[in-house]
């Protein structure tokens, strides 16, 4: 009898070229360089500290809220928390993926509401999942470039409200309609077009636009190449959230900021997606995406969450001038992009072994790693890729593997699947989580690596400020 693994091949359409070649990176062996301080790139840029709400599933405690409203409670946070003078920040910069069109450019709207100048600019970037590390690398261009000495970059994601569209053709009706003089003639083109069976509604999907695939479903395909099984993936799971549960008993998640929101009588506190259970419990859920063998489900999958982060990045210099101790410096980092359909989720190990090229580093360098958990399954795939020479020497051009992350080092504060993953302030959480693990663990350096839709990733090195 076909074993569940193949029989999700089967109907996940997994390319035959890419599934052969998967398979052949499961065992290998290999060293790396001697190591040496990571090139600073001219100005050392820190980040003086980071804070973030509290992440919600999305359609609770937030669900009456607008993303400005995540996004400027988060930089009153910063101010808060780090007393910065207002008058010192030259810029903001956040990340968003779905943006309300009432507040296009929501850096702006959340800055000046957070009482920031109207001559402080703002700016809003979008790059899918890694939206804040955006931000985060576009305020390190301006630091290292000299166009500014302190900046906030930020992010935020509000799905509790998501801009649902008429269809084209009713766009293109009201359109007309604001033309159309006479009410027989404005009839005339709404008869005409009902005739033509519009669609009604247009909702945004969280599928790619180049392969047509929800990501859930590019998840599936991965795990089922990697033959990483259902078992594997609620263990992870399970992990991530005893973990995050963990940390937050321990008063490790310090990043969060209280909350009042405006007619709820408690103060949010906390995130409300940590939730420990079991793999007898996980087990009872069916498939998600590709059913019925498909075994990305529910639980072992990021949920959908309403959230916002900022952090203050400068140069060490101007930090140092206003008397800050930064938390840490930012230093390399890269970006990557492959094939969007069988390598979707892929970034990581793409990215890893680049940045630490880049900074002159190897693994065994790295005290603490913060991966970006889109998926259980995404993880394990992306530790199978990076600990084969085959996929180094045959997908990325590379003489041998870069080696898989030392687990007991490895997201030790739990990660996406079970603190929530608001997509585009996810890239600050994992930066300061790193930072703040760096002191804790009394580490040196940090890797911190996440995928995002379009087949795109990101990868930085984070070392501990001396203390």
């Amino acid at each position: 009898m076909a074993s569940p693994v193949l029989k999700a091949v089967k109907y996940a359409n997994v390319s035959k070229t890419f599934f052969r070649d998967a398979a052949r990176c499961l065992s290998t062996t290999s060293a790396l360089q001697s190591p040496r301080r990571p090139k600073s790139g001219g100005k050392n840029i820190v980040l003086v500290e980071g804070v973030r709400t509290p992440f919600l599933l999305s359609g609770t405690t937030y669900k009456d809220l607008m993303p400005h409203d995540l996004a400027r409670t988060a930089l009153k946070g910063l101010l808060k928390r780090t007393n910065v003078n207002k008058t010192d920040v030259e810029y903001v910069v956040f990340g968003t993926v779905i943006q309300e069109v009432n507040t296009s450019n929501v850096a702006r709207e959340a800055s000046l509401g957070a009482g920031f100048s109207q001559k402080t600019p703002a700016h809003t970037v979008t790059q899918a999942c890694i939206s804040s590390n955006q931000a985060m690398t576009t305020g390190i261009g301006l630091l290292a470039s000299g166009q500014a000495d302190a900046v906030i970059a930020g992010g935020v994601e509000f799905m509790s409200d998501v801009p649902i569209r008429w269809g084209r053709k009713l766009r293109q009706m009201a359109l007309k309609m604001n033309r159309t003089k006479g009410l027989q003639n404005q009839l005339s083109l709404l008869i005409k077009t009902l005739a033509s069976k519009p669609a009604f509604l247009e909702i945004p999907a969280v599928a790619e636009f180049s392969t047509g695939e929800v990501m859930g479903h590019s998840a599936d395909r991965l795990c089922a190449a990697f033959g990483i099984s259902r078992i594997e993936q609620d263990e992870y799971a399970l992990r991530s959230h005893s973990k995050a549960f963990w940390a937050s008993e321990k008063g490790l998640l310090s990043d969060v900021i209280p909350y009042k929101v405006p007619g709820v009588a408690d103060t949010v506190v906390k995130d409300n997606g940590i939730r420990p259970s079991s793999i007898e419990q996980m087990s009872k859920l069916k498939a998600a995406f590709i059913k019925p063998h498909g075994t990305i489900t529910a639980a072992n999958s990021s949920f959908l969450t309403d959230g916002a982060s900022a952090c203050l990045l400068m140069t060490e210099e101007k930090a140092l001038e206003l008397g800050y101790k930064p938390r840490a410096y930012l230093r390399e980092f890269v970006y990557v992009s492959q094939d969007p359909k069988d390598q979707l989720l892929l970034g990581p190990a793409y990215a890893t072994p680049k940045v630490l090229e880049r900074a002159g580093l190897k693994m065994s360098d790295i005290s603490v790693f913060e991966f970006h958990e889109a998926f259980a399954g995404q993880i394990l795939a992306n530790l199978k890729a990076m600990d084969s020479d085959y996929f180094a020497k045959n997908y990325m051009n590379r003489t041998e593997k870069v080696g898989t992350p030392d687990l007991s080092k490895f997201n030790l504060w739990g990660g996406s699947l079970s603190i929530g993953h608001p997509f585009g302030a996810t890239g600050v959480r994992l930066v300061t989580t790193a930072a703040n693990r760096l002191i804790d663990e009394d580490g040196q350096y940090a890797l911190v690596a996440a995928c995002a839709a379009g087949g795109i990733g990101h990868g930085m090195i984070v070392e501990r400020y001396p203390q």
